[in-house]
């Protein structure tokens, strides 16, 4: 009878102590859904984008600002929402080890949906080297000015605000200097 009680003491010491880390996402893509037309899923993915299968469960992302909660099967989970056009999508996952966000642009055409994620390096890039142009051919500064104001207004027409924009700009630069 003590055995029994000793290994009774012994199994709820070791449940107590030993408990299983929770997985956090990192890292993640945007794809289309393969089940559903004009709909995305979100996958968790390692850092060689290969699928992280061993997430399970519901986590909370926020897309274009608002707050989602995601269930997630074998690493992948499903946005129930139509993306009726082409659309910029700024998806941000806060975990236990940092804030992850990425910025993407979902171009749709027909019936397919092509995810094409946005570099904040390009954000920065694209004004700089229109500005750049024009500074260095004087003849070209309202060429330069109008291609700047479409520029603006195509981002804003596909949902890409000015604080998302510069929200994707200082994440990328977050985690370039932090690693």
């Amino acid at each position: 009878m003590k055995r029994i009680w000793y290994a009774l003491i012994l199994l709820l010491l070791s449940v107590s102590v030993s408990r299983a880390d929770a997985v956090s996402i990192n890292h993640f893509i945007v794809k289309e859904n393969p089940f559903a037309r004009q709909e995305i899923a979100i996958v968790a993915t390692d850092t060689a984008n290969q699928i992280q299968e061993n997430i399970n469960g519901h986590y909370t992302f926020t897309i274009n600002g608002f707050e989602n909660d995601l269930v997630f099967q074998n690493g992948t989970a499903f946005y129930r929402h139509k993306v009726n056009r082409s659309a910029f999508m700024f998806i941000k996952h806060q975990s236990e080890s940092g804030t992850f966000s990425t910025l993407f642009y979902i171009y749709k055409h027909g019936d397919k949906l092509s995810p094409v994620h946005i570099s904040w390096v390009w954000l920065v890039a694209i004004p700089l080297i229109i500005v750049f142009a024009g500074y260095l051919f004087k003849r070209f500064i309202v060429i330069a000015v109008v291609v700047i104001i479409l520029w603006m207004y195509f981002n804003h027409h596909n949902g890409l605000s000015l604080s998302t924009f510069f929200e994707s700009i200082f994440d990328g630069l977050k985690h370039l200097i932090t690693g």
